[in-house]
């Protein structure tokens, strides 16, 4: 199985209630991709970090191998929740394993 970790901070700009809102709308729509893109076996975002992490967001999911990470990403619902994640979050770090 492959994990498919993600990490952003909130971009500057925005308010703390701003960030939350925008935080919440993440996690809905990225969760709710599991109903809509079969490759994903299971999919969880946090948004409630501890002070002492640099990241404000944080998804983990997992998918059989690359061949169906790669369907998740070029799925149009993907790229639809991945434009609005770009336009209020930034210094997106990804880390991509098999366990």
């Amino acid at each position: 199985m492959l994990r498919h970790i993600v990490m952003w901070k909130f971009k500057d700009g925005f308010s703390n209630t701003e960030n939350m809102e925008n935080a919440k709308r993440i996690k809905s729509m990225l969760e709710a991709l599991k109903t809509s893109i079969n490759e994903i076996i299971e999919i969880n975002v946090h948004i409630n970090p501890i002070s002492s992490g640099y990241f404000d967001i944080f998804l983990d999911s997992r998918f059989e191998n690359e061949k169906t990470m790669a369907a998740y990403k070029v799925h149009p619902e993907h790229i639809k929740a991945s434009n609005f994640i770009t336009s209020v979050l930034q210094d997106r770090t990804v880390f991509d394993c098999y366990e």
